[in-house]
Formats: C-alpha cells, sequence, structure tokens
C-alpha cells in the first residue's frame, strides 16, 4: 500500500509541476512512436545476468514544461516483455536446468526529462506495470501451474526508472532505460 501512496504523490507533483507554468497557446506536444528491444532478469529466482530479450513496443508524448523545451515530461503506453532465461547446464533432458520466464506487461512510464542542445537527454520517473501474461519453462517442459490467476506473481508492479536518449537523425532516438521493480 506505501508504494501505491508514493505513486499518488510523485504523480500529484508532477500534475503541480506542469500546471504551475503559464499557459501558452502555441506549446507544441510531440508524440513518439516507441520500438525496442529489452534486456531483462528477475531477481530471486536463481538465474543471474540480463539472458532474456523481449520486445518494448507503444507510443508516448512528450510535454513541454518550459518555454525553451529543455525540460518535458514523457508519458508513454508500452507493451513490454521481461522475464529470465537460462540455457541448458547438462546433458540430462529431465534435469537439463534450462529456464525460461516470459511476463508480459502493459505499461505507463512517467518520466521528467532533460535535453541538452536538442542531441541528448536524460531523465528520470517512474512506472506502473500490469502483468498481462505469463509462461513459465523449467527443464524445457511448461509449468502448467503458473498462471496469470496462480498468485505467483503480482499483477501490478511499481518501477523506478532513468533514461538516456542520443539523437541519431532528425527525430529518431537511440534510447537506453534502466529500470528495477520496486515489488516483489
Amino acid at each position: 500500500m506505501k508504494l501505491k501512496n508514493l505513486a499518488y504523490c510523485l504523480l500529484i507533483l508532477l500534475i503541480i509541476a506542469v500546471s504551475t507554468n503559464k499557459a501558452s497557446a502555441q506549446r507544441i506536444i510531440k508524440g513518439e512512436a516507441i520500438l525496442g528491444l529489452n534486456l531483462t532478469q528477475v531477481d530471486g529466482d536463481e538465474v543471474y545476468g540480463f539472458k532474456k530479450f523481449g520486445a518494448n513496443i507503444g507510443a508516448g508524448v512528450l510535454i513541454p514544461v518550459t518555454k525553451n523545451g529543455k525540460w518535458e515530461v514523457s508519458l508513454e503506453a508500452l507493451f513490454s516483455q521481461k522475464g529470465s532465461y537460462q540455457r541448458p547446464q547438462y546433458s540430462d533432458s529431465a534435469a537439463s536446468g534450462e529456464y525460461r520466464l516470459n511476463l508480459n506487461y502493459a505499461e505507463v512510464p512517467v518520466l521528467v526529462m532533460f535535453t541538452d542542445k536538442k542531441i541528448i537527454s536524460a531523465g528520470a520517473g517512474f512506472a506502473w506495470g500490469r502483468l498481462v501474461g505469463v509462461k513459465e519453462w523449467e527443464h524445457g517442459q511448461l509449468v502448467e501451474s503458473t498462471t496469470l490467476t496462480s498468485g505467483t506473481y503480482s499483477k501490478n508492479d511499481f518501477s523506478i526508472l532513468a533514461d538516456l536518449r542520443v539523437t541519431l537523425w532528425q527525430g529518431l532516438k537511440l534510447n537506453l532505460r534502466y529500470q528495477y521493480s520496486l515489488v516483489k
């Protein structure tokens, strides 16, 4: 419950920060198309390293906070695939040590971004994610008991994130983001 209260407080502070700036009819809200790749791991599953690849697809808006456009708020809606992966460790097919976990989330990240000379942007924020799909395999076999309704994984995820964007060409940017979940 404390994380939910923290998220509400951050959202209220964000709304206050955006609304305290003088209203301007010429403010340009920029749209973003997001297509990327996640490298993820799950803490506590004894599979170490960022070895699980997944898609990161969605759309967002950048809302300027200052007149010079250096400070912006980014609001996104994403489909994000996360999880963990371990290759087979042993030749025994019944106990190979192979492990794979696929977690699919609908996420809403909110970031405060600073842009320097329209070349590089850095930001920080938080995200709320809703678990929309889960599948788990052990030793190459699907674990039937791991489902959305089994209670194994929390349906809601709250995380903090840091973001770095570098302009490659006109509106095309390379984005690196680190995200860490605050819940188990």
